[in-house]
């Protein structure tokens, strides 16, 4: 299964830029760069990323995750490299400073990864530094999977068929060790320090690879047997949880895909990470996906009004919304399930564009993820793949089915915790007021058919 990198010579000094794949296992990149006589493990802390599109709970995992790779690294013999400022600046610049042949990292899909690489590439080539990217951030590679006429596949049912054959890179082994130059100054500890923002969610989970695959290891043994059966029962929380280590690539999504797939429950579960492959491909030839419409289904004529704050707030009147959304802000997650049947409400019930929603969840989301939240949003919308803008989650009929007793809404919405099941998913005019929970911001059919109407004209 395993085996080496050898399809590059070997240089004196090379620079690995670890960006969505904090790891020592199945990493490509470092892999090739510890082909090199010293190798300078790098991650820059990004302005442009930091101060504007993460969340505190994404940065306090991040933070964990560099902690956690730069001990993976020492016991390599090597050490983290940590700078921060402009990503393109910081990189030529250690590897001006260090003398460096080529840079190694992971190739990734959005669009500001995609530019930021390209400039890169272009400042590098001006020094004569090369730059080399490599597959890790999802099991097939975006661009190598086209349908039968050579272009992007656009629908999942096809792409899946395809995906499930298609060859899959054998993972690489850990470097055998990291010789750092002597010259380079790590900085880790201080930079990791000032990536701590302060408004992290109080149940947040920790990040890092060592974390990451004591997790993988312990739901495995326990629940993936079961997790076709069970993936959808919201309060037993019998999903993985492994997706914000896969996002910041703490764990190798080939590595898990290919640890898991033979094993009882493993292939429901593996789709999934299909979904995800699918999701990144879409958004590798169509950057601009992030924020608009694949499909045109009219136009929401809602906004960040006082409804939107309640959606946000988890004071909507509707039981499982409110519990998701509250999750959300407890743990900077929500079951998948949920996370569903919160955005269609947003979008068909309140009819405010998904874009705001997308970006709520951005907000607070450790597993906050471009391709994954932003295109399983627009699936909700019916603006995207495998787009049906009929597609309406209601979300008492969603509670009684995924919550029967009630026990995920009594989690996180504590007004309702002594509410019998009888009213738990619907609770009466007069129950509400006793327990202090608020009415429905709207009535869900009258909002449908709203909807429907709105469909029907364009």
């Amino acid at each position: 299964m395993w085996r080496r990198v050898r399809n590059l010579q070997p240089v004196t000094i090379a620079v690995v830029v670890f960006t969505r794949d904090l790891r020592v296992r199945d990493n490509p990149a470092l892999a090739a760069g510890c082909l090199a006589q010293h190798t300078v493990p790098l991650f820059v802390v990004d302005d442009a990323v930091v101060d504007h599109t993460m969340s505190a709970n994404r940065l306090g995992f991040l933070a964990d995750a560099l902690v956690d790779l730069d001990a993976s690294l020492g016991r390599l013999g090597g050490a983290l490299v940590m700078r921060r400022g402009r990503w393109v600046d910081e990189v030529i610049g250690v590897a001006r400073e260090c003398g460096a042949d080529v840079v190694h990292l992971a190739a990734d899909v959005s669009h500001y990864a995609q530019r930021r690489r390209m400039a890169l590439s272009a400042v590098a080539q001006d020094r004569g530094i090369a730059v080399v990217t490599h597959p890790g951030i999802t099991v097939v590679p975006p661009g190598a999977l086209l349908t039968g006429s050579a272009t992007p596949y656009q629908m999942f049912t096809p792409y899946y068929r395809r995906w499930q054959v298609a060859p899959w890179r054998d993972p690489v082994a850990i470097p055998n060790a990291v010789s750092l130059p002597r010259a380079v100054e790590p900085g880790t500890p201080s930079v990791v320090a000032d990536v701590r923002r302060p408004g992290l969610s109080p149940d947040v989970v920790a990040g890092g690879e060592s974390v990451g695959l004591g997790r993988l290891r312990a739901w495995a043994s326990e629940d993936l047997e079961r997790y076709e059966q069970m993936h959808d029962a919201v309060a037993d929380d019998a999903t993985s949880r492994m997706s914000p280590y896969l996002h910041m690539g703490c764990l190798s999504p080939l590595e898990v895909a290919i640890r898991l797939r033979d094993r009882p429950g493993g292939a429901p579960f593996v789709r999934q990470l299909c979904w995800r492959d699918f999701f990144h491909k879409l958004l590798a030839s169509n950057p601009a996906l992030s924020w608009t419409d694949m499909r045109r289904r009219g136009t929401p004529s809602g906004a960040a009004d006082e409804a939107f704050e309640a959606w946000c707030a988890g004071r909507t009147g509707y039981p499982l919304v409110d519990a998701g959304m509250r999750q959300l802000q407890m743990e900077g997650f929500m079951h998948n399930r949920v996370r569903m049947v919160a955005a269609s409400f947003l979008v068909k019930d309140l009819d405010v564009p998904w874009q705001f929603g997308a970006r709520h969840f951005m907000s607070l989301l450790v597993d906050g993820d471009i391709a994954n939240n932003q295109l399983n949003w627009q699936w909700v919308a019916g603006t995207g793949t495998d787009a049906n803008p009929h597609r309406v989650f209601n979300p008492i009929r969603q509670s009684q089915r995924f919550d029967p007793d009630g026990a995920y809404i009594r989690r996180y919405v504590s007004e309702l915790a002594d509410v019998d099941t009888g009213q738990i998913h619907d609770p009466s005019d007069v129950e509400r007021a006793r327990c202090g929970y608020p009415p429905r911001l709207v009535d869900h059919a009258s909002a449908i058919a709203a909807y429907r109407a709105r469909l029907e004209t364009g």
